[in-house]
């Protein structure tokens, strides 16, 4: 029996960057940060924060991109997922994402740009409300030529 399964809530360091693949296949990244505050050895309360990659396929990435912002407070649960590539001087290079297969959004409204409340969250196009729910997708049945372009998730600053 294996299990691999991550649940994270944190907020996004930075706004969705959807892309479709090659096939037309709707792909959609952003990092989340996740707090974690404990007692250090000298007594004092430390903060600590871990950075995820997150990486949506799908109708749930085309929802994520248009719905979430950073800043967002958000619920995201999925696999992780180790991918290699080599660059462009031929070294090796991997990184560990967070595959969602759930993903919610925990804020109550959306803010735009200016900070002003945007629509509700989980509202639907033209203006109607539809109640916040977490949404799952199935896993991504990736097609001949829906293979990412490792190099284009690889310019985070960290």
């Amino acid at each position: 029996m294996s299990l691999n399964k991550a649940m994270i809530i944190g907020n996004l360091g930075r706004d969705p960057e959807m892309r479709y693949t090659p096939g037309g296949q709707a792909v959609t990244q952003f990092t989340v940060a996740v707090n974690r505050n404990y007692k250090g050895q000298n007594g004092e309360w430390q903060e600590e924060t871990e950075w995820f990659r997150v990486v949506v396929w799908g109708q749930q990435a085309e929802r994520a991109a248009e719905y979430l912002r950073k800043g967002n407070k958000v619920y995201i649960e999925g696999r992780l997922q180790t991918r290699q590539w080599e660059d462009k001087d031929g070294q090796k290079r991997y990184t560990t994402e967070l595959v969602a297969n759930q993903v919610t959004n925990l804020e109550r409204r959306n803010r735009d740009e200016d900070g002003d409340p945007g629509p509700v969250a989980g509202a639907a196009p033209g203006g109607a409300a539809r109640p916040a729910r977490p949404v799952r997708a199935d896993e991504p049945g990736v097609a001949a030529g829906d293979k990412l372009d490792e190099g284009n998730f690889d310019d985070l600053p960290f």
